[in-house]
């Protein structure tokens, strides 16, 4: 089937929310590596938005697709599963958590972890306390929970009235996160680097006093990881880097490879109020998604990828801190590990299409930031080459 066919089709038969799709097809990948339907190559620094961390049809993960599909593909939460059961035993052992539940996505994670944190505190502290502080320019995600936790309008604008009990704050302002907590907080969600809001890194001091300030609230730490989990930011888990251990985690993205699978991590204590019947999934952790997670978080666990990250991001990031000098388009470069941000004086969309045209797909985080997550196994000559392209098209914009 030809390109355009296909690019006509999709804007007949699919709803319109994706309207600032590239207008290409991708057929396939390998490690690094995309090609769309009319043979081009293109270096993916993208990686599915921080999704593809071992790269595309890694050996290893592909292999645990083979024998899952051909073994046991799916049965209900009726039944236990051995690989599900493997998975929730290694996120225990690499990680502060006692307790796993695993959903489709990170959306539904943080809708678990939302609901976790307002029973316990409903039950173990007071029946008010039923609200959330989040913070401004977060992403938690696109159910009526997650957006209303979202501190962004532009995902609020047509889906009012919000589910209430969300409060937001300006990020990395600890006094404003302490005025907002209050006898009604049931819990803070927080993002160590907000991607999606323009890769944002969190001050060591804030989130050390924002754990102080739940402990002394009561208020529960629900830490967001969905993007920046999985050996993302030169550590396995990113909450790592300030010497803290949240009450709850979230994941996704990255922890299968590509396979949607979403999981939410907490303790005994707290996990212990959600009884028999109180949350559930259908698609939650199937043998199939967590036998390829298993292979996925294992590769990465005994490579210690985080440390491969945290080099080459700091190699992508010096490189890009030399384009900055040369060129005065990028005004900051900030980040942790392979989540990278560039912040330009102009908007990004011509320069994500012109790195795209180039053979390069790179990402935005808002109007003005270029975002790289590449998959955590780049190589440096990689870098170089997507680092040349980068500075090409921020020439041709600037």
């Amino acid at each position: 089937m030809d390109t355009k066919t296909l690019l006509e089709w999709s804007a007949k038969y699919h709803t319109p929310n994706y309207g600032s799709r590239a207008p290409i097809v991708l057929v396939r990948g390998d490690g690094v590596r995309v090609w769309d339907s009319d043979g081009r190559e293109y270096l993916d620094f993208g990686a599915g938005i921080a999704v593809t961390s071992l790269g595309h049809c890694h050996p290893r993960v592909t292999g645990a697709i083979q024998e899952a599909a051909a073994t046991l593909l799916h049965v209900s939460n009726l039944y236990h599963s051995a690989p599900q059961i493997h998975l929730a035993k290694l996120l225990i052992e690499h990680s502060f958590a006692e307790r796993v539940f695993f959903s489709n996505s990170g959306a539904e994670a943080n809708e678990a972890a939302l609901k976790l944190a307002r029973k316990y505190a409903r039950e173990r502290i007071a029946s008010d306390r039923v609200e959330f502080v989040a913070t401004r320019n977060s992403f938690h995600g696109r159910t009526f929970a997650t957006v209303a936790a979202t501190g962004q309008e532009k995902y609020h604008h047509g889906f009012e009235p919000l589910v209430p009990g969300f409060k937001h704050v300006p990020y990395n302002d600890l006094r404003a996160m302490e005025r907002a907590i209050d006898n009604r907080t049931a819990g803070v969600i927080i993002e160590c680097i907000q991607g999606e809001g323009g890769v944002n890194v969190a001050d060591e001091d804030y989130l050390r006093g924002l754990r102080k300030l739940c402990d002394q609230s009561g208020a529960l730490l629900i830490v967001d990881e969905i993007q920046t989990g999985v050996a993302r930011t030169g550590k396995l888990w990113s909450y790592e880097h300030y010497g803290i251990e949240p009450d709850i985690m979230t994941l996704a993205k990255a922890l299968a490879n590509g396979v949607p699978i979403g999981a939410m991590l907490t303790r005994d204590e707290i996990a212990s109020v959600l009884v028999a019947g109180t949350h559930g999934s259908t698609f939650g952790g199937t043998p199939f998604v967590t036998s390829v997670a298993l292979a996925t978080l294992t590769t990465i666990i005994d490579g210690k990828i985080w440390e491969r990250a945290a080099r080459t991001g700091q190699y992508l990031m010096d490189g890009l801190r030399k384009i900055q000098a040369a060129n005065g388009v990028i005004r900051a470069v900030r980040g942790k590990g392979l989540l990278i941000g560039a912040e330009l004086s102009g908007l990004v969309g011509p320069v994500v299409d012109a790195c795209r045209e180039a053979g390069l797909l790179v990402l935005s985080a808002g109007e003005r930031v270029l975002r790289l997550t590449p998959p955590l196994i780049v190589e440096e000559r990689e870098c170089d080459r997507a680092l040349a392209i980068i500075q090409t098209a921020l020439g041709r914009v600037g």
